[in-house]
């Protein structure tokens, strides 16, 4: 049942991050101030991978306090009033029915609080794993519109060009897809507008073929960028064995720690789990390890991994505003 919850939790994540709008009027994923993107793209994915991970098969309620928390002050570090916006918008109702659909149709756990009309019970431990369901759904998908605005198309091609170059390519062009797409249905929609074609002008009928237009030109658009696109790539090389590629990335001392602290904070939890060092259950009653030394220093490590960036970018901010100062 928890594997089912968390799959489906999964693709709704990767389908609501579509809808966050974290674009410049160019289309462009737009990223403030954050020092951790500057950083190789191999520690940036490492540490998607490492937190996404531990964010979906780590269910004690701790470890979803942390990474909830941080995942949303990451988010908000980066996208400021528009991550606040998005929260209040769409991730709190979101939490509010997964939190309220898990009881309608999970009737397991013990502590039964009331019977429903339907003459299924209702028990705490239900309502219990459906906050904690809501919770990490949050979570995800906040961690998920940080990987959107750090992991650019060409920081996954220059991570997966040569293992698997037409996956890459066309998992970049999906990713790129969204912003552009939105971006182009705004010029075609203000271009249609200006001549008095666009959906909100004439009658019913006519605001409906208006739209189609509209519609019709971003199919047309849309395929005519993917042909352009694979031909251009197709031109240079791109796949070919033996082909070499320009890159501005470089691997110093400063990723090389990274990389380290990310290693060691991940093995360390890793390791912690299998040990049975955040083990938590929610049936047939709710409980697992509680506040012990051992599970404490997992979750100090867990916090440690998931607030990093903000930690780096803090401490570089107030680097920033201590030299502006002696200036």
């Amino acid at each position: 049942m928890a594997g089912i919850s968390t799959l489906f939790y999964i693709l709704l994540a990767l389908k609501e991050i579509r809808i966050y709008n974290m674009l410049g009027s160019d289309g462009i994923t737009m990223i403030n101030r954050d020092t951790f993107s500057s950083c190789h793209p191999a520690v940036n994915f490492l540490y998607f991978a490492l937190v996404l991970a531990f964010s979906m098969i780590f269910m004690h309620p701790v470890c979803l306090g942390v990474s909830l928390v941080c995942a949303l002050a990451y988010n908000v570090y980066l996208n400021g009033r528009r991550a606040v916006r998005f929260n209040l918008l769409y991730m709190l109702p979101m939490f509010l029915v997964a939190a309220l659909i898990n009881p309608a149709f999970n009737h397991q756990g013990v502590t039964i609080l009331l019977y429903l009309k339907s003459g299924n019970p209702l028990t705490l431990e239900s309502v219990i794993y459906g906050i904690a369901a809501g919770v990490m759904l949050v979570s995800v998908i906040s961690w998920f519109a940080c990987f959107n605005a750090i992991i650019t198309s060409d920081k996954f091609i220059y991570l997966f060009g040569r293992v698997a170059p037409s996956m890459s390519l066309i998992l970049s062009m999906t990713l790129r897809f969204i912003p552009r797409f939105k971006a182009q249905i705004k010029a075609v929609s203000d271009a249609q507008k200006c001549v008095g074609r666009d959906i909100s002008s004439g009658s019913l009928i006519q605001r409906a073929r208006n739209g189609i237009t509209i519609l019709s030109i971003m199919v047309t658009w849309a395929l005519e960028n993917a042909i352009e696109t694979a031909d251009s790539m197709k031109s240079r090389g791109y796949g070919l064995q033996g082909r070499t590629a320009f890159s501005i990335y470089r691997f110093d001392k400063r990723d090389l720690w990274a990389l380290l602290f990310l290693l060691i904070c991940g093995t360390y939890i890793a390791l912690g789990a299998i040990l049975g060092g955040l083990r938590w259950h929610y049936f047939p009653t709710a409980g697992g390890v509680g506040l012990e030394p051992y599970p404490v220093s997992i979750f100090l490590v867990y916090f440690a991994l998931c607030i990093s960036p903000v930690a780096i970018n803090l401490l570089e901010d107030r680097k920033w505003k201590a030299l502006q100062s002696a200036t």
